[in-house]
């Protein structure tokens, strides 16, 4: 029987893909992988062409692809200790595989002699476009140092490849250990039912507290400690809450400030390898911001722009604990600032945050979701029956649609009984699929994320292979088998990961390399943060925020509160966004200069600025910041896009303001232009493309209140 793990079947058999068969799978696939390149690099320049060079190069990996992108999400929703050990062995080798491809200098001879030729100089359009980035991805990636250089660039990458993912298992287990354990009602003064019920729903669930009894249990996934710190009036659970979260790769056993330090040095190495002056120079180079100082040059301008708006929130929220505490004017502590900003939004706006829940049920806000934007781009959501089997016992459960706009077909299976399964159509044309997983468990990392796992397109005999991804969350779940009633701010990741997941699905490219959301990595939260518009305007909040129990529209005041009540303290929220910008970008192009310094020092002292004043130094971001630490690349040095991209889909969001938000013509042409085109044009030629001029850098902060 073949391995699973090498199967291109496009519904995947996850109880198939266990840590037993995942070995011999990636080794084979290495190995499969290996004989497709050297077929590659034994063409003679009279066998080259577009086709069977490039295009034959581009396969060459697809299996090896597919199957360690399947490793790599069960490494994300299922990290057990047996699971871990397996990965861990696996990936030097794999990491060492994919940085000798570009480093084999008879495949790069290949490469260089194809794109000499006369067919190559008159290529044009996507075509054109692969050919020079495959060539710019081995010169990026050194295909041209000398024989040591390479040994060198293949350590460093198999180095990184160790060293962040243990980062990333420090995290994990840090955030897993934690619990805070109460047993007097008392201490929940403030905190809303949901939240209490969730914390006595995961006491139950690991046998704590009776009913005679109760106990509640606190953790530091977010749907838990987000509401304590944010409601909570008694200081000391908060306290204890927020120091614990803050403290995340710190202490002795899961302490990642060596990793930190490690991780830059190494990319630091690697750029000047590559000959760069920097490691944020190397990975920005090809995006849209070209150079790390133009990047923090953008990060330092947006700081200027509201620094003053920033000490005017800071200080106005002081002077609200003031009066409502009659204590004396000074800074407020870490673990006040949640507390208090919510009071005050709370009065300022007469808005209850927790009074939005009833009306975002988490099957209600997808399935609006689905019918405005399956409105704009023209497409229609269904979902599928799934079936789980469990891997170890055999024994499966099938679970019926949850929507009513379900498609025929036998179950999906999936990797857990919480995971749901869609397909997505342009008429009768599948377009894609793709699985959702939206609640917390201990294995599971933490954070929203999408990715893929078959790439699809338009085939070369005119037929449309379909795409297939997944998004991710870690949700408030339901109580008792009842659909979760998410935060506003949830259903905001929900059509962000939407975004992205559409970016994949509705590309309309041919070649896999410059599909979907390979594109500029300042530009991949474009299509993401977008969508995020649609979470505050009335006429699509009318569509999807519905009572979980009645289906009645969110009543009339409470929508104007919330929209009211979306600008509240913006420059504290862009300041936070800039402050982590700006510590990723310093350590990626002043390592040489900060190498050595405490890294709480770093964090309080040179980006005091971008911090909220407070009582006490407070523990570097950069010890659990998975973003530029869990990867060997990831956002390194590219945090500051979600801020750069939110200015470009701030402005373009306007040509919905200006045509109707529900507009199909404006989002016709969204698809067509933006979404549907993946990287076989340049950001700044699509952007263009779409709004008819460059972008507005004023666009965000008019939209913020901040001009």
């Amino acid at each position: 029987m073949k391995n699973p793990y090498l199967s291109q079947d496009f519904l995947i058999r996850w109880s198939q893909h266990t840590v037993s068969t995942m070995e011999e799978g990636i080794e084979l696939a290495l190995k499969n992988a290996g004989t497709a390149i050297e077929s590659i690099c034994a063409q003679q320049p009279g066998e080259m062409s577009f086709e069977k060079t490039i295009l034959g190069f581009e396969s060459t990996t697809r299996e090896l692809n597919l199957a360690w992108g399947k490793v790599e999400h069960l490494n994300s929703v299922n990290n057990t200790p047996v699971f871990r050990e397996v990965y861990g062995k696996l990936l030097p080798k794999v990491s060492a595989f994919t940085t000798a491809i570009t480093l084999n200098p008879r495949l790069w001879a290949v490469v260089k002699a194809y794109a000499a030729t006369p067919e190559a100089a008159s290529l044009t359009g996507a075509r054109k476009r692969l050919l020079d980035e495959l060539v710019a991805d081995f010169t990026e990636n050194g295909a041209d140092l000398p024989d040591e250089g390479k040994q060198r660039l293949e350590a460093i990458n198999a180095e990184l490849a160790s060293l962040t993912q243990k980062y990333s298992e420090n995290v994990l287990d840090a955030t897993n250990a934690w619990e805070k354990i109460v047993t007097d009602p008392v201490m929940l003064d403030g905190l809303p039912e949901s939240a209490k019920a969730g914390a006595q729903a995961s006491a139950k669930a690991k046998g704590i507290g009776s009913g005679d009894k109760p106990a509640w249990r606190f953790t530091l996934h977010a749907p838990s400690i987000t509401p304590v710190l944010q409601y909570a009036k008694n200081d000391e659970l908060r306290r204890a809450c927020w120091q614990a979260f803050a403290d995340i790769g710190s202490g002795e056993k899961w302490n990642n400030t060596d990793l930190v330090w490690q991780i830059l040095a190494l990319r630091d190495e690697k750029a000047r390898l590559l000959g760069k002056k920097n490691f944020a120079d190397l990975a920005t180079a090809r995006r849209m911001a070209k150079s790390g100082d133009a990047a923090l040059h953008f990060v330092e301008d947006l700081h200027d722009r509201v620094k003053a708006h920033f000490a005017r929130e800071t200080a106005e929220l002081e002077s609200f604990k003031v009066g409502k505490t009659n204590g004396a004017a000074a800074p407020l502590a870490p673990w006040e600032i949640g507390f208090w900003a919510e009071k005050q939004r709370e009065e300022k706006y007469n808005f209850d945050a927790e009074a939005v829940r009833p009306y975002l049920p988490i099957n209600g806000v997808i399935d609006g979701m689905f019918a405005i934007l399956g409105k704009i781009f023209g497409i229609k959501m269904l979902q599928r029956a799934t079936i789980y089997i469990d891997p170890e016992t055999g024994k499966s459960e099938t679970y019926p649609p949850a929507s009513e706009h379900c498609s025929d077909g036998f179950p999906v299976e999936v990797w857990h009984p919480e995971v749901k399964f869609y397909e997505v159509y342009d008429g009768a044309r599948h377009l894609g699929s793709f699985y959702t997983d939206w609640h917390p468990r201990d294995p599971k990392r933490g954070g929203a994320w999408m990715n893929f796992l078959h790439t699809g397109g338009p085939r070369p005999n005119g037929a449309f292979a379909p795409h297939l991804g997944l998004m991710c969350g870690n949700f408030t779940p339901g109580l008792d088998g009842a659909q979760a009633l998410l935060t506003h701010d949830e259903a905001l990741t929900i059509f962000h990961e939407f975004g992205h997941l559409l970016h994949h699905v509705l590309s309309e490219v041919p070649y896999e390399s410059l599909s979907g959301v390979r594109v500029a990595w300042d530009f991949v939260e474009l299509p993401s943060q977008l969508l995020e518009n649609w979470c505050w305007q009335k006429e699509s909040l009318d569509i999807f925020a519905r009572h979980y129990e009645t289906g009645a529209p969110m009543p009339h005041d409470l929508l104007e509160k919330l929209v009211k009540a979306s600008n509240y303290r913006a420059a504290s929220a862009t300041m936070r966004q800039l402050s982590f910008g700006k510590l990723d970008l310093e350590l990626h192009i002043n390592y040489a200069k900060l190498k050595g310094r405490d890294l709480d020092e770093i964090w309080n002292r040179d980006l005091a600025d971008y911090q909220i004043p407070s009582t006490q130094t407070v523990p570097s971001m950069a010890r659990r910041f998975s973003h530029i630490f869990s990867d060997p690349t990831g956002y390194a040095a590219g945090y500051y896009s979600y801020k750069w991209a939110e200015v470009l889909e701030a402005d373009a969001f306007t040509r919905f303001l200006k045509e109707g938000i529900l507009n199909e013509k404006t989002g016709h042409e969204l698809r067509e232009k933006i979404f549907s085109k993946g990287n076989s044009e340049s950001p700044e030629k699509l952007f263009h493309d779409f709004m008819g001029r460059d972008p507005d850098l004023n666009a965000l902060l008019v939209r913020e209140g901040l001009v």
